[in-house]
């Protein structure tokens, strides 16, 4: 069943604020599950408990700790511009909300006896929208970095802003190709075109990057620089305290939902039932049936994202940025160069849809092989070992430089004489 523009803007005005408060109460809940979820997940992983205390299973711990936040003391460093500092949270954590306005929880069902389809919006480029909204994120971060009148607080933000940007050019061409493959930026017909096969199958490499693209963006662990504890102490959200903490906290789970969303829109078929169960069973695409399905999909993302941060190890920030600037973005490039001569071929007539998504798997394949390849680290040479300094006699060996850091026609390494006595009777210079 699939869902046209025409079906859109036509609700009664209860109808949209009904769905704007579900989108609005959904994501809260959502927000405060995932919280427990990521608590619990990454405890069985250590081999801890987690949260167990609050409710059934822990389930309210979340809740505990939204109230312990918002009775917090709410500081404003003296050298920060207190105007900037207030409105930052509040950038970041909007758009996070408005992102979901386009997404597609299922087809046109009945609500309140009004038939009106399970999504707030569309629009013929809603995905561009999702993407432009979702840029001013960056504005509050970045803001709220320089604003707080801290050092590590704006080395985050810059580092924020530089990844964020980055990362969405990434994502941004990883989503062309889906724009071609289905003729459309709409949501819900992006949707429609996944009914016999998913994206996330027939455009294997643009999956990938999307996957590893979307990480990045949220800036989560292992990409989590932004908020570097060994470096910048908590990154841009230093100095933030109390409700605007949480608001921040809010905008990252929010975001990750949002990312989560889109990549079941566009690559998993999104609310369709998956494994194809709709062939055995009529009624899997009807109804709220979708909903659950949707759900599914979307929170098997963000398990993605809590099994990352609780195995991988932070990267260093040169080694993230080069491998988005130097390795996704020309992967991602030539990849659309790929969909697009396919697309040209099949309106020539060079071959049939059938043969055009063998090939086009075949090839994405090839692609993604290499592109995984680019994860796998490099094993270096067997280096010669170097030389050990023999110390003068009396002296002490002192370590060796780096590799390529000695001086030309510098003197010999350093030693510590320990034949020169101090003012102090028996203790001898070290």
């Amino acid at each position: 069943m699939s869902t046209n523009l025409g079906a859109f803007g036509n609700d009664v005005w209860w109808i949209i604020g009904i769905k704007t408060l579900l989108v609005f109460v959904i994501l809260v809940l959502l927000t405060l599950f995932n919280i427990w979820w990521e608590r619990r997940v990454v405890a069985r992983m250590q081999h801890r408990i987690g949260p167990n205390v609050h409710g059934p299973f822990g389930l309210l711990q979340s809740l505990a700790d939204g109230v312990k936040l918002a009775f917090k003391e709410d500081l404003i460093p003296k050298a920060a511009d207190k105007v900037v500092f207030v409105l930052a949270p509040v950038i970041v954590v909007v758009p996070a909300f408005v992102t979901f306005s386009v997404i597609p929880f299922g087809p046109e069902v009945t609500l309140f006896g009004e038939r009106t389809p399970l999504q707030l919006t569309d629009m013929p480029v809603a995905v561009l929208f999702v993407m432009a909204i979702a840029s001013i994120g960056i504005y509050g971060i970045v803001l709220g970095g320089w604003s707080s009148g801290s050092t590590y607080s704006l080395l985050g933000g810059l580092r924020s802003s530089a990844q964020m940007i980055s990362y969405e050019v990434a994502m941004g061409l990883a989503l062309v190709a889906v724009f071609m493959y289905a003729g459309s930026m709409s949501t819900s017909e992006i949707v429609a075109a996944q009914d016999d096969l998913w994206f996330g199958a027939a455009l294997i490499p643009s999956f990938i990057i999307y996957t590893i693209a979307m990480v990045g963006e949220t800036n989560r662990a292992p990409f989590d620089l932004p908020e570097a504890e060994g470096e910048l102490v908590g990154g841009f959200h230093t100095e933030y305290s109390s409700l605007k903490f949480a608001l921040f906290f809010l905008a990252e789970y929010i975001n990750m939902a949002t990312v989560s969303a889109l990549a079941t829109t566009l690559f998993l078929g999104g609310w369709h039932a998956p494994f194809w169960i709709d062939e055995v069973w009529a009624g899997a695409n009807e109804g709220y049936w979708p909903v659950l399905w949707f759900f599914g999909k979307v929170l098997f993302f963000i398990f993605m994202f809590i099994w990352l941060r609780g195995s991988l190890p932070r990267l260093r920030y040169d080694q993230f940025m080069a491998f988005g600037w130097k390795r996704l973005i020309p992967i991602s490039l030539g990849w659309i160069v790929i969909v697009a001569t396919f697309r040209v071929a099949r309106n020539e007539g060079a071959f049939d849809g059938g043969n055009q998504t063998f090939w086009l798997v075949t090839a994405g394949l090839v692609v993604a092989a290499f592109l995984l390849s680019l994860l796998i680290p490099e094993k270096k040479a067997d280096e010669a070992p170097a030389a050990v300094n023999v110390p003068r006699p009396g002296g002490y060996p002192v370590p060796q430089m780096p590799a390529g850091g000695a001086v030309r026609g510098a003197a010999a390494p350093l030693v510590f004489r320990t034949d020169v006595h101090t003012s102090d009777a028996g203790v001898r210079n070290g």
